[in-house]
């Protein structure tokens, strides 16, 4: 069903080309034509059915060079139940993920709809469609894709503007994740893509001027070389001055000379931890202050720049920055709440020891919110805007409001919820696939639910979103586990697990985790909600039953780690659990030992105490041990299991983070070994710094040795980030840097080994000092 899009390919042939279905809103078409909406005219026809009189009437020459060169040309009737919508790729974006994009966009939409940004920019495009009414943007690509189009069409004056949506395709698409569109591109269905833009809410975005003049006070010819102008003159997300575009300068200057050596996430995250432990050694940008002064609504703050002793400036104008950190945090109500439309930018100040924190949820200092801003420097110093760094000679830069641009957010609300009427409770079904049979089967739905395994069933309101649906799965099957029952295999997974959609489209598809809460239930299900176990094999022999009674439910049984296979991180980290070396000879020593367990381990009966005891400086106990209680227990229960719900609720309730089992784990040891990267990044932020470093008692070892040991990449960034000691030894004498080259994770190795080496640096510094 639906209309069958035709379009002229030569004269009086008319090719058939596809159907559109429900996405003939935006699609322009002969079609579309005849009914009123649109004239396609190709232009090389007009121009040889009135070559004679135009021959007659100039004297024999033809048309123009412009318009030679146009291949065909729109004429629109205003419709206003038209939404056309226009696509323009990047083919390079996020390894050339936007090439193998564009024959979908072809095949949905009038291939006249869509345009390679390589072939020529987004000016033609946008030409030709300017006169068009309820026209839509969509930029598919990384954020200076966006920043590209909007530029464009400011030169040429489209009023009033289109709004633009970003497909995230290139790398840190802070833009695409403030206005919820993720951070990148999984393999939802390009035909939902069409309908979350053309269904999504248009938001105003402020855009700054910045203009830059050579600083005449300061002889260049005692300068570091640099250059005289800004890679952008418009700021869309951010403008920073210091360190941080220091790190991003020597990153793109080193991947231009070797484009070889940055071909994934870990390598350019390793590149960023050594230029920033360098950096934290050299300290060369200690004396920033001393070189810039800065001045907001003619108001100086150079004094507070030199009060916290800042290695960085940034201007930011989105919350997100640097690849979805959010470096304003929540200053309270001593700032207004930040908008993209308010008229101010954030001026936050960062110094070299705040920069890790950003990936693991701090922040760095407010110092105000302006509608203008002005920099003086006085020395040749790195700035980047909107991510383009270089290095900026002496001068004088003004920011000030441009425009406004119009942009599509992501809508969290729709028509299947209506909110005037009462909502009755929805009982659905929760059922699991796991990978192989989901990357087999993915088209053919009867298939998956034949080989899905129920886990449970939940009763939930139709507006609950994924988020809050993932805790009660969650804690559905923490219930089910502490009847006194193991689960079996089949209603096991692991923490990495995901939604799929199975009614939107002809297929399954994954839902992105940072989207989860702009989807509701009902959205992605009718009866029943299917979740995929990435780490999970389609057949898992059942666990031995536990040897030791346990006076505490049990957690989610699991078989033994040799039988765990290896899996990819949906982020493209492979994180693969380490293979038992041991031969475990009886079932009883599966449930003996807290440490076989690769994903989710029984519980034994425990001894829990909380806190080891620390001295300070002066004798005095800092952390004292708490006697025994089921609450405490209830730490490392909900730290095994995952559950930052529970974990939160038991921290809010006055339980200690410090508490340790009867192996001398603490939270920190169980979320790093069985790589729960939210609990981490809670627990890091917000239990005392020395639960970094606290050994168990079976093997010496601290989080990052679990995490090194399991293969967990993120969580050992986390960690290292956060201050944990790399050269610390476990009991057989081995770092966290040789345990994950045992455990056959080179990259992580090469990675840990560099830290290892910029903190044996550090160290020695201080000793000389």
């Amino acid at each position: 069903q639906g209309v069958v899009l035709q379009y002229a390919t030569d004269r009086g042939a008319v090719r058939p080309w596809g159907s559109h279905g429900h996405h003939r809103p935006a699609v322009v078409d002969r079609q579309a034509a005849q009914e009123g909406l649109f004239q396609v005219v190709d232009t090389k026809i007009a121009q040889e059915e009135s070559l004679n009189e135009k021959e007659v009437a100039k004297g024999g020459q033809g048309c123009g060079e412009k318009d030679a060169q146009r291949a065909f040309a729109i004429k629109p009737i205003p419709c206003a139940s038209s939404k056309p919508l226009l696509v323009f790729i990047n083919p390079k974006s996020g390894g050339n993920q936007g090439a193998k994009m564009m024959q979908k966009f072809q095949w949905l939409l009038n291939p006249r709809q869509v345009f390679d940004l390589s072939q020529g920019g987004p000016s033609q495009g946008l030409e030709l469609y300017r006169k068009v009414s309820n026209l839509r943007i969509l930029a598919c690509g990384g954020d200076g894709t966006a920043g590209w189009i909007l530029s464009v069409l400011d030169e040429i004056g489209v009023t009033p503007p289109p709004p633009v949506a970003v497909l995230p395709l290139g790398t840190g698409n802070d833009l695409a994740r403030s206005l919820g569109w993720g951070g990148g591109y999984t393999d939802e269905p390009i035909s939902k893509i069409l309908q979350n833009v053309l269904e999504g809410d248009i938001v105003q975005l402020d855009r700054w001027d910045l203009i830059v003049h050579r600083n005449p006070e300061v002889d260049i010819s005692q300068c570091e070389e640099g250059k005289e102008v800004v890679p952008l003159n418009v700021v869309n997300n951010y403008f920073s001055i210091g360190v941080d575009a220091h790190i991003a300068l020597e990153f793109h200057e080193a991947r231009e000379a070797h484009p070889e050596r940055f071909n994934s996430r870990l390598k350019n995250k390793m590149f960023y931890g050594q230029a920033g432990g360098k950096d934290l050694l050299q300290r060369k940008w200690k004396d920033l202050c001393n070189y810039v002064t800065l001045e907001c609504d003619g108001q100086d703050y150079t004094g507070k720049l030199r009060e916290h002793k800042v290695h960085s400036i940034l201007f930011l104008n989105i919350p997100s920055y640097g690849g979805g950190t959010r470096p304003w945090g929540n200053p309270g109500t001593t700032f207004e709440s930040p908008q993209t439309d308010d008229g101010l930018i954030e001026v936050i100040g960062l110094t070299i020891y705040q920069m890790p924190f950003l990936q693991a949820g701090g922040h760095g200092t407010c110092l105000c919110q302006c509608r203008s801003a002005r920099v003086v420097t006085s020395k040749t110093i790195p700035v980047q805007v909107d991510g383009e760094p270089c290095r900026l000679l002496p001068s004088y830069i003004q920011l000030s409001m441009r425009n406004k641009a119009c942009l599509v957010a992501k809508a969290k609300i729709h028509n299947q919820v209506p909110s005037h009427l009462p909502l009755e409770k929805l009982t659905i079904a929760i059922r699991k696939l796991n990978m192989a049979d989901y990357e087999n089967y993915h088209y053919d739905k009867e298939r998956l639910r034949t080989l899905s395994t129920p886990i449970g069933t939940l009763s939930v309101n139709p507006d609950t979103d994924l988020e809050n649906v993932r805790l009660l799965i969650n804690q559905l099957c923490s219930l089910e586990g502490s009847d006194g029952q193991n689960l079996s295999p089949s209603k096991r997974f692991s923490p990495d697990w995901c939604f799929l959609d199975s009614c939107t489209a002809e297929r399954f598809f994954r839902i992105d985790r940072a989207q989860e809460m702009l989807h509701y239930v009902v959205d992605i299900s009718q009866d029943d909600v299917y979740i995929l176990d990435p780490e999970q094999s389609p057949i898992a022999p059942e666990p031995p039953p536990p040897s030791l009674a346990s006076p505490t439910p049990p957690l989610l049984a699991s078989p033994p780690a040799a039988e765990t296979p290896a899996t990819e991180d949906p982020a493209g980290s492979v994180l693969a659990e380490l293979a038992s070396s041991e031969t475990l000879s009886s079932s009883a020593s599966c449930a003996a030992s807290a440490d076989e367990a690769p994903l989710f381990g029984a519980v034994r009966e425990e001894s829990v105490w909380s806190g080891p005891t620390l001295k300070s400086e002066g004798g005095v106990s800092r952390f004292a041990p708490e006697p025994k209680s089921s609450a405490s227990n209830e730490i490392i229960v909900a730290a095994k299991m995952g559950d930052l719900l529970r974990l939160r609720h038991l921290c809010d309730g006055g339980q200690s983070l410090l508490t340790l089992d009867d192996a001398g784990m603490s939270a920190l040891h169980h979320a790093a070994r069985y790589g729960h990267k939210d609990l981490v990044r809670y627990i890091v932020a917000s239990a005392p710094s020395s639960i970094l470093d606290i050994t168990d008692r079976e093997k010496g070892q601290t989080a990052l040795h679990k995490a090194a040991t399991y293969k967990r990449r993120t969580i050992c960034c986390m960690l290292v980030a956060a201050g944990a000691s790399l050269s610390k030894e476990d009991s057989q004498g081995f770092t966290a840097k040789q345990l994950a080259a045992k455990a056959g994770d080179e990259d992580l190795a090469a990675y840990l080994e560099s830290q290892e080496h910029f903190e044996r640096l550090v160290q020695d510094r201080e000793t000389a000092v």
